[in-house]
């Protein structure tokens, strides 16, 4: 059993998104896959591996690409079971990366397609379908724009759904990639995993990729992979914290703002010369609770 694991955003970044031709060849095979698109040139625009992990909510080791005709993809590895809602996560990559396009003297009509492909290891979708892809649609299922004039694509890969058990010869391309990306740190031990290597040219692509990190080398990417996520999760619990604080301040000030409610309720009924004994009975109150909201 090696240490290889292409579900590390680390790893992932560094297998497909390094600056050069083994990777980028990768690279353009796992899109031609998922994306079901022959990609010819894709590059890179961000490389390098971002060491900051004190902004959780900054994309860190997401692959954004572009293609020849300028459609861009932000493509990332989501292993991690977040509680930040994925739904509205992916949808927001999607929003912010089609505003980012400069569009100042230009018309609408000009800007490129982008596309969010992201893999992650839970069932979100309710279909039995592996790959998914989400587009701008009515209830009834209409398009609201041609197909061919979609320029925001949504593209989930649900690796869960991978059926493991399935025989090699029976995978269409998507699984047999997603077979390896779940089961490359077994190596040959992998019956499955033998075969591809030894027969399978996009696999053995992958396998050369992952061959390139040494010992060492996935030692470090393990580290910093969990000292990401153990600042996610520190974030995530001061965001619970937080929210929980705004609740309990929400809470007094609904209470201040009843008491205050009440207190000129008692003040009207006491201009009006009803007795604070009467007061006491109608708002079942002790007159020295009455007498503590009128302070």
């Amino acid at each position: 059993m090696r240490s290889a694991n292409l579900l590390n955003d680390f790893a992932f970044k560094y297998v497909f998104g390094e600056d050069c031709k083994e990777a980028n060849d990768a690279l353009k095979s796992l899109l031609t896959v998922f994306l079901e698109r022959k990609v010819n040139k894709v590059v890179v625009k961000n490389s390098e591996i971002v060491k900051d992990f004190s902004k959780m909510k900054s994309p860190r080791l997401d692959l954004l690409v572009e293609f020849d005709d300028q459609t861009t993809v932000d493509l990332e590895m989501q292993l991690r079971q977040t509680k930040d809602n994925l739904p509205i996560r992916f949808s927001y990559y999607l929003a912010r990366l089609h505003g980012s396009q400069e569009l100042e003297g230009k018309y609408y009509g000009e800007l490129k397609e982008t596309i969010v492909l992201v893999f992650f290891n839970v069932n979100l979708i309710d279909n039995h379908r592996m790959c998914n892809t989400f587009t701008l649609r009515n209830e009834e299922g209409l398009s609201f724009v041609e197909e061919s004039q979609d320029r925001m694509k949504l593209r989930t890969v649900e690796m869960a759904k991978l059926d493991v058990n399935k025989p090699l010869e029976e995978m269409n391309e998507q699984e047999k990639m997603i077979y390896y990306f779940l089961n490359c740190h077994k190596g040959m031990d992998d019956s499955k995993i033998k075969v591809m290597i030894e027969s399978d040219g996009v696999i053995q692509m992958l396998e050369k990729r992952v061959e390139t990190i040494s010992d060492d080398g996935w030692k470090k990417i393990i580290e910093d992979f969990q000292k990401l996520h153990e600042n996610e999760e520190r974030m995530e619990r001061q965001l619970e914290l937080e929210e929980a604080h705004k609740q309990v301040e929400d809470a007094n000030k609904q209470v201040e703002k009843k008491n205050q409610e009440i207190k000129q309720m008692i003040q009207l009924m006491l201009t009006n010369g009803m007795s604070l004994e009467f007061i006491s009975k109608s708002l079942s109150k002790s007159e020295d609770e009455i007498r503590d909201l009128l302070r």
